[in-house]
């Protein structure tokens, strides 16, 4: 980008911002029927364009009609409904107990919205990303300029429309762009940021946004176990194992990024997979209507490069014209391998194996905390120890990427996999800054807290040992 039009840009992103500060100065947004209007308004344009956004998510990366529906459309209609029903719920301030020392008082807990703020969509599930963040700040009264992915380029623009037909700029808009119009969006003043994406940039984001010790969100990935004892049925597991990891073509950050299995079971394993893979996706899954692409060529070489000196047990198929890969099972891959070192993300199976819970641990404890964790197991103790010993986002036993579609659970990681928890009311409260309140009587006021001190120690003591 040339210096010119490197200044325009810099200045046309700084006016956005200066108009969004000035109307929500102006408190607008913090009238509850105002946000309820136009969250309803955002709910008929969203509806109005269901086919736009699937037809623009099957150019983008080939996506089905039901994966787009089950696995984004249908979720942003969800969230939609609910901030539009519990709104004002939320909104309300909450009476909270009070305490002897702040006695004769009532006390509260007040959501108010943080201000601007900056939401930096991905690309694996580029129209759920976006929008779910942004319904949600919406609702808790802020004002918003969403980022979306210049990878995914038709849902974009799809966004972009959505936006500008419901929200005046200085309220919401959307700007598209690549590396360079993100560089710049994260060099301004923001009042909270809020990022999907990988871990590499996301300490970028945490960068960009300490400048200003801005709050923020961080949504990243990992590599999510998933543990495989000799107590289960290996045919339901494979059935759940291949929708969990090759739903998006394997582009999805709480995807099973690579199995843990008892060893004893490990060939029965590989053969249920391969006969669920044909069963789902057919002899030629480059062929299946309902199998993605990878998101662009780049991906492809590095796919490429993790499937390098594997022991491949299934499929394995490259076209990088198509941006196709098959559906890949990779037997007892290298710990220090690059597949095992960084986070896959496509639709690459590594098959591990233990035979005792110290072989589980020298696994799992050389990995950085992953965004979920997985265990399908019908020994409750094993499952007991199992999921309190680690450290991890989320959780499922017995099935894969459940907890994702419950708003009444938070979702978000801990560690490398990120920072910050969002879904239905948790989003709201995400975008809103709790604020305490107390509002003090009149009527008593009692000389205690008063100097002169003297004499007054030992009651000081019994009031903070029994009533503090």
């Amino acid at each position: 980008m040339n210096t010119f039009k490197k200044t325009l840009v810099l200045d046309t992103i700084s006016n956005i911002i200066s108009h969004q500060r000035g109307f929500f100065k102006s408190q607008k947004t913090k009238d509850l029927d105002y946000r309820l209007s136009l969250l309803k308004a955002l709910k008929v344009e969203i509806l109005a364009n269901e086919q736009a956004v699937i037809d623009a998510l099957n150019k983008d990366f080939k996506k089905s009609e039901f994966e787009a529906y089950l696995s984004e459309f249908g979720i942003v209609i969800s969230e939609l409904n609910l901030a539009i029903k519990h709104l004002k719920k939320w909104a309300k301030p909450k009476r909270i107990k009070s305490s002897l020392l702040t006695f004769p008082s009532k006390d509260y807990l007040y959501q108010e919205p943080f201000g601007t703020i900056l939401i930096l969509a991905p690309w694996n599930y580029p129209f759920l990303l976006a929008m779910e963040p942004l319904i949600m700040a919406l609702a808790a009264g802020n004002t918003v300029v969403v980022k979306p992915s210049e990878l995914t380029v038709h849902t974009s623009k799809v966004i972009t429309r959505i936006i500008k037909n419901v929200f005046p700029e200085s309220h919401a808009t959307s700007i598209e762009g690549g590396v360079e119009i993100s560089t710049a969006l994260l060099a301004q003043k923001w009042d909270y940021i809020f990022f999907t994406g990988s871990t590499k940039i996301g300490k970028i984001v945490a960068q960009a946004a300490a400048k200003y010790l801005t709050p923020v969100v961080l949504e990243l990935g990992g590599k999510s176990p998933c543990i495989i004892d000799d107590s289960v049925n290996l045919k339901l597991v494979a059935r759940r194992l291949v929708w969990g990891k090759f739903l998006n073509g394997g582009q999805t950050c709480i995807a099973p990024d690579y199995v843990i299995a008892k060893s004893n079971i490990k060939q029965e394993l590989i053969a249920v997979l391969k006969t669920e893979i044909l069963r789902r996706y057919g002899e030629n899954p480059e062929g299946s209507p309902d199998f993605p692409r990878i998101i662009n060529k780049n991906n492809i070489k590095r796919l490429e490069t993790l499937l390098m000196d594997s022991s491949i047990a299934f499929g394995g198929e490259i076209n990088a014209n198509e941006c196709y890969i098959s559906p890949t099972i990779v037997d007892e891959p290298n710990l220090n391998s690059q597949l095992m070192q960084e986070e896959i993300f496509g639709p690459i199976l590594p098959i591990l194996t233990y035979d005792t819970e110290e072989d589980i641990e020298q696994i799992i404890w050389n990995i950085e905390k992953p965004l979920s964790f997985y265990v399908f197991s019908n020994n409750t103790s094993f499952i007991k120890e199992t999921i309190e010993k680690y450290s991890f986002g989320g959780g499922v036993i017995n099935d894969l990427l459940i907890h994702f579609g419950n708003h009444r659970l938070p979702f978000g990681g801990v560690g490398a996999s990120g920072m910050g928890k969002y879904h239905g009311k948790h989003g709201f409260n995400t975008f809103s800054n709790t604020k305490p309140i107390v509002k003090r009587g009149n009527w008593f006021d009692p000389s205690f807290r008063y100097a002169p001190y003297k004499g007054k120690m030992s009651l000081l003591r019994t009031v903070f040992k029994y009533f503090g």
